[in-house]
């Protein structure tokens, strides 16, 4: 039976994730920085287990999956979904801000897959998805800490990919569009591209496993959009931004409901919702 660990497990999309998996027979491990939650999100699933992880932390990563092989046995699938959003105009947010992003959003995928890797080629197979985000194909006004970060996941996933592919080991990157979790309160969305939800996400997560895709967007049809925009001249891919409201949409935003979630990811390490 494969062992999958998914981080930022606790809630909202990495919950959804550990559902489906679970349902597919997987024995799931869920790390989160809030141990309440992984716990919680543990207890619904037959066998699963709920641990404290912060990712950010490359020996509370380590410490991670040696306790997750001990209970469950050696990890075959790691989900690195963990991760912050934090957005607004650039000049708003200050420099530990943005250190928390990268340490979470860029070094925690790092480390988890520093940890995971060696076993994973000493026993020849194994599968590391990193979930991402379309933000990390396009810079987003509003968003240039976050894409920043999700820009690097994308490129470290490739390399990974390309480097470790010959070991038996697959990496597959997931960007979906906006999710209806906590990440987007106080937004609107994107005009013509629908808000997808959790389940959706933990879907493309199962396709990228069973068919050792590289790389899903969700919705899929995004893919043909990104790919389209990077061939239009500049003022032509700022033009198709605004007809979407991708110009302003991470700018003109509800702070009320918003108050909530940047108040959580400033003043702990947080996990992806």
């Amino acid at each position: 039976m494969t062992v999958v660990a998914i981080t930022g497990g606790g809630r909202g999309i990495g919950r959804a994730i550990a559902r489906r998996l679970a349902a597919d027979g997987m024995r799931v491990a869920i790390g989160d920085i809030d141990t309440a939650a992984a716990e919680s999100a543990a207890a619904e699933l037959p066998g699963a287990i709920g641990l404290s992880l912060d990712v950010s932390d490359a020996a509370s990563f380590t410490a991670f999956v040696e306790r997750v092989e001990s209970a469950l046995g050696p990890i075959g699938i790691l989900v690195n979904n963990a991760g912050i959003m934090p957005i607004g105009e650039f000049l708003s947010h200050d420099a530990e801000l943005a250190r928390r992003a990268v340490n979470i959003n860029v070094h925690g995928p790092l480390n988890g897959m520093r940890a995971v890797l060696p076993g994973m080629r000493e026993r020849g197979r194994g599968h590391i998805v990193n979930v991402a985000s379309t933000a990390g194909s396009r810079g987003i006004p509003g968003g240039a800490i976050y894409s920043a970060t999700k820009f690097a996941v994308v490129g470290m996933s490739d390399a990974i990919r390309q480097e470790y592919a010959a070991a038996g080991i697959a990496v597959s990157t997931v960007l979906p569009s906006f999710t209806n979790t906590e990440l987007i309160s106080g937004t609107t969305g994107l005009r013509g591209v629908p808000t997808v939800e959790p389940d959706d996400v933990a879907a493309a997560v199962v396709r990228a496993i069973a068919r050792r895709r590289a790389m899903i967007f969700v919705p899929g049809f995004l893919k043909g959009l990104v790919r389209l925009q990077a061939l239009l001249p500049v003022r032509a891919g700022d033009l198709a931004a605004r007809l979407i409201g991708a110009d302003r949409v991470f700018l003109n935003i509800d702070q009320g409901q918003r108050a909530g979630y940047d108040a959580r990811i400033t003043g702990e390490h947080g996990g992806k919702s």
